[in-house]
């Protein structure tokens, strides 16, 4: 990799950077994958009714909008970037199932424990990692969404908000290019959730006919360090991964988020 594209990816969890990117970037861009090739896992594990769903890093991506269409009643999406939130607010303005909040995925302090059904992460996790100080910035993403002590504990600390602001069973969808041997123990390591991997192709396109290299909707079984997969796949397939992480209930409460979405 050369300097200018390490340094460019190494910008990735800093909020300048995307407000630079997104001040000359004005139609919208989901990373890795769309909603229609993703819809039929979401439906899966997420209701479509009375349901919160909270999109971290959510960007210009058209990813919330096409849950509403399919359905989904309430929708809150956080971004670091003040000028893509900007943007999608009045993009969105009439669309009172959508919510747009500037807010840093590593202090989610705005919102109350346990006060998601849901929360989806299409590639922040995976930016953060890029970033400086990627450890630490990971770690405080994961506490955000319990609470642990080091590189994993950093990590860890990122993962842990999301599990803070989900109810007890609530699911944490993350869509990465990471494969089990690079993702699954940051995972298993926090031991409070439960967690299944799915796959899909990266290069899906709509309405393709050909038979996938799995069936979306099927789990892959998990052994230990996630070697399991490559039974079944092969070694490093051209797939994005999903963990679709449960969140082991502990108390049976929930809370409303009482932040001012607006």
């Amino acid at each position: 990799m050369g300097t200018t594209a390490m340094a460019t990816t190494q910008a990735y969890g800093e909020p300048w950077y995307w407000d630079k990117r997104y001040s000359g970037e004005w139609g919208p861009f989901d990373w890795y994958q769309k909603y229609p090739s993703l819809a039929p896992l979401v439906n899966l594990y997420i209701p479509r009714h009375r349901t919160k769903v909270l999109v971290v890093g959510c960007g210009n991506s058209a990813f919330s909008e096409g849950m509403v269409e399919d359905g989904y009643e309430e929708v809150i999406n956080i971004d670091v970037s003040s000028v893509v939130i900007e943007a999608m607010r009045k993009k969105y303005s009439d669309c009172p199932q959508l919510k747009y909040m500037k807010m840093d995925v590593r202090d989610m302090h705005a919102f109350q424990s346990g006060c998601f059904d849901a929360v989806l992460d299409k590639g922040t996790l995976d930016s953060l990692l890029c970033g400086s100080n990627s450890r630490q910035n990971a770690a405080k993403m994961l506490e955000e969404v319990a609470s642990i002590s080091s590189f994993v504990h950093h990590i860890l600390k990122q993962l842990m908000t999301h599990y803070r602001v989900l109810k007890d069973r609530g699911i944490y969808i993350l869509i990465t290019y990471g494969a089990p041997s690079y993702r699954l123990h940051l995972l298993r390591d926090m031991n409070i959730w439960t967690i299944k991997l799915h796959v899909i192709e990266k290069l899906v396109v709509e309405g393709k006919s050909d038979k996938p290299l799995r069936k979306l909707t099927d789990p892959i079984p998990l052994d230990n360090n996630g070697s399991s997969m490559e039974d079944l796949l092969g070694k490093n397939p051209d797939v994005h991964y999903i963990y679709v992480c449960t969140k082991v209930g502990s108390t049976g409460s929930s809370q409303s988020c009482e932040s001012e979405v607006v």
